[in-house]
């Protein structure tokens, strides 16, 4: 690394009863090149003091509110570099704008924000300040993915013509939300969580085939609805897309698809062959080829060191041992501690340390929604291109 000591990172969220900051702290561990020194937990101080007290943070660092901690962390010589956001939605923009004035980087769980003006003036704020500021599509961080992206980067699967992602899961089938369940309880709160299943998992297959296929969407014609009766925000989403060029594609996701877990998929169809990725079985990418020619199917496993040269910073076990869910995040969180390092040491990082999704990342996530819910509403196809400021 650039520096000579791990990247100090306080943390927003993450209190008792959480299910992501968890993962955060796992992800963020896993390297060794970053260390957890403070954090703000939880908007109760006694809960906030509890979790700090359960990862034997130093008592004097554990602070009541973000915009303590910012104020008395920008004051510390041994202060934080970095700061991690995994609080419910609505809270992230404030969260985020608080810690860049501070000169802080950001490590900052998705949607970035609920409105697409926030969305757009963190991108501003990252640019004025000059910080990193990273956004977890951890989906991105897994190596075959990275290999799907290298294959269409190279043009094996020829000219693209239709981009199939879909993101089904069956965990608000029913209305958990009204029997205690915490997580449920503010993913469906429209004032917290923004929107819903476009915005907990619609973005991550969004961002999932904009990154593999490099394409953005121009156009789209959404069916958005709630299906569980009673529910104040969108379960369930279709959509036609138009990407550039004209590529054709389909987006789907779902939070009441009843028995499915985390069935994130992702299908790419060229003119000389398809590829085809799913995450509850990550450590695969099936290459399909075209059933008229004589190259037979494909399929990459990982940890080969055929894998394109891209891909192997981010390989971290030996073949046939499956890598999973915390490693694809902490391939995000080392990439961030590099180029955090870096930064602060005024030196170029590793061009992989690069590959990471950024802020410019999360405001075309937060477009997507509002595209999205419009064309819905409208019941047809709408302009979707989008540029956010600093891309």
């Amino acid at each position: 690394m650039a520096l000579d000591r791990k990247i100090r990172y306080g943390m927003v969220g993450g209190g008792p009863g959480a299910f992501i900051g968890a993962v955060h702290r796992s992800a963020a561990a896993l390297d060794g090149e970053l260390e957890l020194v403070a954090g703000a937990f939880s908007s109760s101080p006694e809960k906030s003091r509890q979790q700090g007290e359960e990862l034997h943070l130093d008592p004097d660092r554990v602070y009541d509110t973000y915009e303590q901690m910012a104020e008395q962390e920008a004051e510390r010589a041994d202060g934080i570099d970095a700061v991690s956001i995994v609080t419910p939605n609505f809270l992230h923009y404030d969260v985020a704008s608080t810690f860049i004035e501070k000169g802080f980087h950001v490590v900052c769980d998705k949607p970035m924000t609920t409105t697409l003006e926030d969305a757009e003036d963190l991108c501003r704020q990252v640019e004025e300040q000059d910080v990193v500021f990273a956004l977890t599509h951890n989906y991105s961080g897994y190596p075959l993915v990275k290999q799907a992206r290298a294959l269409v980067e190279q043009g094996r699967l020829g000219d693209l013509r239709k981009i199939v992602v879909e993101y089904p899961q069956g965990w608000l089938n029913r209305r958990l939300e009204e029997e205690g369940n915490k997580q449920a309880a503010w993913r469906t709160d429209r004032e917290k969580a923004g929107a819903g299943a476009l915005g907990d998992i619609g973005t991550h297959a969004e961002h999932l085939a904009r990154y593999v296929t490099g394409l953005g969407i121009e156009r789209m014609c959404a069916d958005v609805g709630t299906v569980v009766e009673g529910r104040g925000i969108d379960d369930d989403a279709t959509m036609l897309l138009r990407f550039d060029g004209g590529v054709r594609g389909l987006l789907h996701c779902s939070q009441i698809s009843a028995g499915e877990e985390n069935n994130l998929r992702l299908r790419v169809y060229g003119t000389d062959a398809g590829l085809d990725w799913h995450q509850e079985d990550p450590h695969r990418l099936k290459v399909l080829s075209d059933i008229h020619g004589d190259t037979p199917q494909q399929t990459y496993t990982h940890g080969r060191p055929h894998l394109d040269d891209s891909v192997q910073p981010f390989i971290r076990t030996p073949q046939g041992h499956p890598e999973g869910f915390i490693a694809a995040f902490a391939n995000i969180y080392r990439s961030v501690a590099r180029a955090i390092a870096a930064h602060e040491a005024g030196t170029e990082p590793e061009p992989w340390a690069l590959d990471f999704p950024t802020v410019q990342d999360g405001a075309i996530g937060v477009h997507f929604i509002q595209t999205a819910l419009e064309s819905s509403e409208r019941d047809a196809w709408v302009d979707a291109s989008y540029t956010p400021p600093g891309a």
